[in-house]
């Protein structure tokens, strides 16, 4: 099904690519590397989500799922944060849940 913005922009892939990587691939990988400080599919959407707004993402959209609510540009720079993470392991995780963490007054 075709989801467009406003502008007509057709966003239906990029929401897609978005919600394979947060929900299976970056879990996959998780399961399969050791070391990683986390694992589950909701985890992954916090720490992409929180990197992408250098803050809390609740404070940023509106809705739930988040990114059906997201721009294509959003959309974008999520999935650029989330195949970083694919690409450079656990070092990068470690860093960008620390990162959300933070924002988060939690500690690890």
């Amino acid at each position: 099904m075709t989801q467009e913005r406003l502008d007509g922009t057709d966003i239906s892939a990029l929401r897609e690519t978005y919600d394979r990587l947060v929900n299976e691939k970056l879990p996959e990988e998780a399961r399969n590397s050791d070391g990683w400080p986390i694992h589950l599919d909701h985890c992954f959407g916090r720490v992409v989500l929180d990197n992408l707004f250098n803050d809390e993402w609740y404070s940023h959209v509106d809705g739930r799922p988040a990114y059906e609510n997201l721009s294509a540009e959003e959309l974008r720079e999520a999935i650029e944060i989330a195949n970083r993470m694919l690409e450079n392991g656990r070092p990068v995780v470690e860093k960008l849940n620390e990162n959300s963490l933070r924002w988060r007054d939690t500690t690890a």
